[in-house]
């Protein structure tokens, strides 16, 4: 008998594994199986040590060893965002914070002013705990006239930099690129643009002056491992950008993080907690100093369920996962590191651009309109749903509202199909899918077609099957809907079109489910739905056709 123990395997090959990869895909390319991302980075579908070792050129240990090196010591920070309708419900809600394992008071939006009172209740909170200011309003400043803790640590999130000389432990020069990643940065924009504030910070300090204070400040998006990479990649790019100012041996750069809002959406609201807890687990593993998870309803408003959910987001992963007992967990994968060293080869192409064109501010324009094609790009894919948002353009619940609340206004990608809803809410259209043929070969087109209505909050009307062409020409002469779509299989939606086209009602707006090459749009047809189509474009286009006809 066979001791298992004993048992060796051979070694497999990449070149085996492709073989047998391209057998599984039964005549479809090897090329599909790589993805391009809107970096312009091609992700494989296997790393290697060999192709990692090809990559990066002999740099591997350097490469770790950097992102180690500049790492601050001791686990990531709990930021938790404390919120309230008054100053007297914000500082309650954020003592209760602390007691139950936040470990920065926190201050964003709020639904307050910050008068005189309000800066002196925040002051001594915040003088007995470190803090992560996030300016959203320049008046929150006034609280450092009542800081006593002049020793006290804290981060000042803020587009320019504040002049704090007697809080050495409050870090003022700030790389935010928040505000250029709500505009569609990629990750590469991003960590050029941090690394471009940074050189603007060099203009009227020294190396030395700038890095005490220091820190970045960058919203992680849904893209788990770009997420990782991209955290790891500015603390190589920051070194690099260290010794370009003769400075071998920087400290440790700090790096807050916050999960990213651009995905969020104020349909199906819970699928914000799956979006936000991914996000805080690449900040984690990426190596973050800070982290303030967003409520998953904060586009509307936050709760204390929903604050309470968001901060055990972090103390979850802080306390059960682990990964805050290992130097980068994610250290040594092939892929990670290979996305890194992407990321910094890029980011520092596009920075030395920027510094080429004059530096951040003489930049602007350019940078500008290379962020505004980065979001067209990212629109473009939500709305063809390349790129999938659960429960807004895919997977939603067309009976679900639009709350008409808002608490927070940044650039999201949900945002067009939430605005296409409410125009659907405001002029409603009766729809209705015609299927033809069997229920077996029907229901895939008609699931389609429900999914694309659904987005949009139309709850269509189907029909029972029918193979009996006279029942299905007199459903559509008689039907009462506004817009109506056949499904049924390519040869099936053949044969009938030409009778159902003969017969089609003029006030009804008719498509078809697939994608055809016939010149049906010339006989009345109004267009097909398939995979790939700029759904927005399809529904926004039908409902405006809709209002001409009811004219």
């Amino acid at each position: 008998m066979t001791n298992m123990r004993e048992v060796t395997f051979e070694q497999a090959t990449y070149a085996d594994w492709k073989t047998a990869a391209e057998g599984a895909l039964k005549g479809k390319p090897f090329e599909s199986l790589l993805t391009k991302t809107i970096e312009g980075i091609t992700l494989e579908p296997l790393y290697t040590k060999e192709s990692l070792f090809e990559k990066i050129d002999g740099k591997l240990e350097e490469q770790i060893s950097t992102i180690r090196t500049m790492k601050a010591e001791g686990a990531f920070g709990v930021a938790q965002a404390a919120y309230g309708e008054n100053i007297e419900a914000f500082i309650a809600q954020a003592k209760d914070a602390l007691q139950r394992g936040n470990q920065y008071v926190t201050v964003g939006k709020v639904a307050f002013e910050w008068t005189e009172d309000a800066l002196k209740q925040l002051g001594a909170l915040l003088s007995a705990h470190p803090f992560r200011l996030n300016i959203e309003d320049e008046a929150v400043l006034g609280v450092f006239e009542f800081i006593t803790n002049k020793e006290q640590v804290g981060y000042v999130q803020s587009t320019q930099p504040i002049d704090l000389p007697d809080f050495p432990n409050v870090r003022t020069f700030n790389a935010n690129v928040l505000s250029a990643h709500y505009e569609g940065a990629t990750s590469i924009q991003e960590l050029a643009i941090a690394l471009a504030q940074a050189a603007e910070f060099m203009k009227g300090a020294s190396f030395e002056e700038v890095e005490k204070k220091f820190f970045a400040s960058f919203a992680l998006d849904t893209h788990f491992f770009m997420a990782i990479a991209k955290i790891r990649a500015f603390r190589v790019l920051w070194k690099a950008f260290a010794k370009a100012y003769g400075v071998e041996t920087p400290q440790p750069v700090h790096i807050a993080t916050e999960t990213s809002l651009r995905s969020f959406s104020k349909l199906d609201v819970y699928v914000n907690l799956l979006r936000a807890g991914n996000e805080a687990f690449s900040a984690v593993i990426g190596g973050a100093d800070l982290l303030t998870v967003h409520p998953h309803n904060i586009l509307t408003a936050p709760t204390n369920q929903s604050v309470r959910i968001a901060r055990n987001v972090a103390l979850v992963i802080k306390e059960e996962s682990q990964v805050t007992k290992v130097i980068d967990p994610s250290g040594g994968s092939y892929f990670i590191e290979t996305l890194t060293h992407d990321l910094v080869k890029e980011a520092w192409a596009y920075f030395l651009k920027i510094e080429e064109a004059g530096g951040y501010e003489a930049a602007s324009e350019m940078i500008e309109a290379d962020l505004q094609a980065s979001w067209s790009e990212r629109i473009e894919k939500v709305k063809k749903r390349k790129t999938v948002l659960v429960g807004t353009n895919n997977y939603a619940d067309a009976t679900e509202e639009v709350p008409a609340e808002t608490f927070v206004e940044v650039n999201r990608l949900a945002q067009p199909f939430e605005e296409l809803r409410v125009t659907f809410k405001e002029h409603p259209m009766k729809a209705q899918i015609l299927t033809y043929g069997e229920l077996k070969t029907t229901k895939p087109r008609t699931d389609f077609v429900k999914g694309v209505l659904a987005t949009a909050g139309i709850v269509p009307e189907v029909t029972e099957p029918t193979a009996d062409l006279t029942e299905i020409v007199h459903m559509l002469t008689t039907t009462t809907a506004d817009y109506v779509v056949l499904s049924a299989t390519d040869e099936d939606t053949k044969a009938v079109m030409e009778a159902l086209l003969a017969a089609k009602p003029e006030h009804v707006i008719f498509d078809v489910a697939g994608k055809f090459d016939a010149n049906w749009t010339e006989k009345g047809l109004n267009g097909y739905i398939f995979a790939g189509l700029n759904i927005y474009e399809k529904l926004t286009t039908v409902h405006a056709s809709m209002k001409e006809v009811q004219r």
